[in-house]
């Protein structure tokens, strides 16, 4: 079966290509959105650098891994490692800051969203996404909470954003079909779980079984039809007011 890799950092495995052609989507939209200086927090597997960069006249990019492989740096483009928060970074540096399925596994989120804001220029944009938790399968343990639009709004607000775009990530009939597979084969993963340990145990202990049996079901159903899987592209998502139906929560804060 080869070397298994995490699920949750999203890569270019075909058993991750539901997940990976959403998340470009994000990045592509950010694309057509972005100028200046801008920051991206969570560089991942370092796949958004190649589509942000060119739109950029500086773009910084921080983790706290090292992608492997790692960002080809220059005199516009460098990689950072950085655990968040705080951000090492000036008052009012950057025009925009993105920032994509990072701040559930962030613990102050409050913390977080106050940096980000003190580090954008006024005018400045605040581009992020994020899981909808009315459409998650089951309890993700790496994930420290999942939001609502209304919750996520209310962060951002509070936080002292003066206006926020609550969008979301939408599937068209191939991701749709391809979340209704994959939702029969969680289900039947949690009926081996009468007792809902799944919320009842501390997120530690469950982080490597979820990681485990995720990765599984995701080869599987690629397994099980290739072409399906394979053939989802970033033109099966489309971004939409937010609702509770949409898988992700695409929103933008202006400073």
């Amino acid at each position: 079966m080869g070397r298994l890799a995490t699920a949750e950092r999203v890569s270019r495995e075909a058993s991750d290509n539901f997940v990976f052609q959403r998340s470009l989507l994000a990045y592509e939209e950010a694309a057509g959105r972005v100028g200046g200086d801008v920051l991206e927090i969570g560089t991942g597997t370092g796949y958004g650098a190649e589509l942000i960069a060119p739109h950029a006249a500086r773009f910084v990019t921080v983790d706290k891994h090292r992608p492997d492989p790692p960002v080809e740096e220059s005199e516009r483009v460098r990689f950072k490692r950085m655990v968040v928060p705080p951000l090492d970074f000036g008052s009012g540096s950057f025009d925009f800051v993105l920032s994509f399925q990072v701040i559930e596994h962030i613990r102050r989120d409050h913390d977080f969203v106050r940096e980000v804001r003190r580090v954008l220029r006024p005018g400045g944009s605040f581009i992020l996404t994020t899981p909808n938790a009315p459409m998650s399968l089951t309890r993700n343990p790496w994930h420290v909470r999942e939001y609502t639009a209304d919750g996520l709004r209310e962060l951002l607000l509070g936080e002292g954003f003066s206006e926020v775009e609550a969008l979301g990530v939408f599937g068209g009939e191939r991701a749709m079909a391809y979340y209704e597979r994959n939702r029969r084969g969680v289900e039947r993963i949690t009926r081996f779980d009468p007792l809902d340990l799944q919320h009842r145990l501390p997120r530690v202990l469950l982080q490597l079984p979820y990681d485990l049996l995720n990765r599984l079901n995701r080869r599987r159903l690629l397994r099980d039809d290739r072409e399906q899987t394979l053939s989802i592209t970033t033109a099966d998502y489309m971004l939409g007011p937010a609702a509770d139906d949409c898988f992700d929560l695409f929103f933008i804060a202006r400073r």
